[in-house]
């Protein structure tokens, strides 16, 4: 049974801080030092202080860090700077974007959601994690003692009703609004009808919840409940630390999207159109489709034509050359990924590391080993090919909602950065503390 409940968040308090556009921050693991340091100088309660707080002159370690993460969230509560909610309550989340020149809205709502195991209820990973960024969260939650941006949920809801019970309880409300960096426009609403909230626990109690983005803050939020457990300090099963906070979106959403994340590819010699033909020939069918960004433009609309997994497009900075690449021999994938299910090995970014980047690649390159770097943009990959970046660049397909579903079901974990949904949830709309 899954267990959604209203809370009552920590909030920025308008009347000190201005606009909240000024004072949240996307979430850490979009955030490159540029950015920080930017936010760092739009407002001094930026969010960005408590997310990922930076290296400092005089730091003695990594701890610093979090120790002062911890101070600002401290200061910031005792002076006024986040206002803790009166009441419990949803906060409904509205982010309205533009993706390749079409409007998206995208809707759901903050919750807490009570903490499960994996493989023991009906909360399913759809990602592998890795160990570094979970060492990096667990310890700030130790100084901090909060949840500072949310996990990413998903939950069927082919009629739309939870969220529209919702959207109608915000129409007299007054929303709050801001803009990040990319243009996305964020809302929020509180509701506190409890009619409303038991509506909304009532109705996803027996749906499952597929985490889409934040695996790593949801792990880590299991690593400190067991911490906490181990030292017989969480006797309450109602205990904030037995909940994380979570954004929860009907997978049948409009505006849910996936977008790709496609591969740049080092770690191999200069290999021409020609060669690239030679090492895919066997397994896929191939058009060269010319040279330079129209090219690689020409194959991006065939795949997204095509609109399978079974497509790619293969581009070489050796000659600038790209051809569009559809697979017709898929069946080494059953030997190459044998402990896997046919769903898993019939994902495009499955076929692309197993077959082309793990088999074909190594074999016709003896001793190289090619690393990958991600990205979701057409520009981004024809801009590292054309500066050296990489050696080859990969088009992949986006997985489906279905495909997170059909797989996550099984309990079985996509490769990484197979999805991403965009946008970014903001970290500072609101907080969730883990002491009270």
């Amino acid at each position: 049974m899954v267990d959604v409940c209203p809370f009552r968040a920590w909030r920025y308090d308008l009347g000190q801080v201005g606009d909240l556009s000024d004072v949240v921050c996307p979430p850490y693991d979009v955030i490159d030092s540029r950015l920080q340091d930017q936010l760092y100088k739009k407002h001094p309660c930026n969010a960005i202080r408590l997310e990922l707080n930076r290296a400092e002159p005089g730091d003695a370690g990594p701890d610093d860090r979090y120790a002062r993460a911890a101070g600002f969230w401290k200061h910031w509560r005792a002076d006024g700077v986040l206002l803790r909610e009166h009441d419990e309550a949803l906060y409904v989340y509205h982010q309205q974007f533009t993706w390749e020149g079409q409007e998206y809205l995208r809707r759901g709502f903050l919750a807490r959601v009570r903490l499960e195991e994996f493989g023991t209820g009906q909360i399913f990973p759809h990602e592998q994690t890795l160990s570094g960024p979970k060492a990096d969260r667990l310890a700030l939650f130790h100084a901090c003692k909060a949840n500072l941006s949310p996990v990413f949920g998903l939950y069927p809801d082919d009629g739309g009703e939870v969220q529209q019970r919702l959207d109608e309880a915000c129409l007299p409300l007054t929303a709050l609004a801001a803009e990040d960096a990319l243009g996305v426009r964020h809302r929020m609403w509180v509701v506190a009808d409890p009619a409303v909230i038991n509506t909304v626990r009532a109705a996803l109690r027996d749906r499952p919840l597929f985490i889409a983005d934040g695996h790593h803050r949801y792990e880590t939020a299991l690593n400190y409940r067991r911490e906490l457990q181990a030292a017989g300090r969480l006797s309450d099963v109602n205990a904030a630390p037995n909940f994380v906070l979570m954004h929860c979106v009907g997978m049948s959403d409009p505006g849910l999207q996936i977008l790709p994340t496609h591969r740049l590819v080092s770690g191999l010699p200069a290999v021409t159109s020609q060669e690239l033909r030679q090492v895919l020939s066997a397994h896929f069918e191939l058009e060269f489709m010319g040279v330079g960004d129209a090219a690689a433009r020409d194959v991006w609309e065939l795949m997204a034509a095509d609109g399978s997994q079974g497509v790619f497009g293969f581009g070489s900075a050796a000659d600038g050359g790209w051809q569009f690449a559809r697979l017709v021999n898929p069946a080494p994938m059953a030997e190459l990924a044998a402990e896997h299910s046919a769903a898993w090995r019939e994902l495009a970014v499955s076929r692309l590391h197993k077959l082309v980047l793990e088999q074909l690649l190594p074999q016709r390159f003896p001793g190289v080993a090619p690393r990958c770097d991600f990205v979701h943009r057409l520009d981004e990959v024809t801009s590292a090919l054309r500066g050296g970046a990489c050696q080859l660049g990969c088009l992949v397909p986006p997985a489906t909602i279905e495909h997170v579903q059909t797989i996550a079901s099984q309990r079985e974990t996509m490769p990484p950065k197979s999805t991403y949904f965009y946008p970014k949830l903001l970290t500072g709309m609101v907080f969730y503390d883990l002491e009270s």
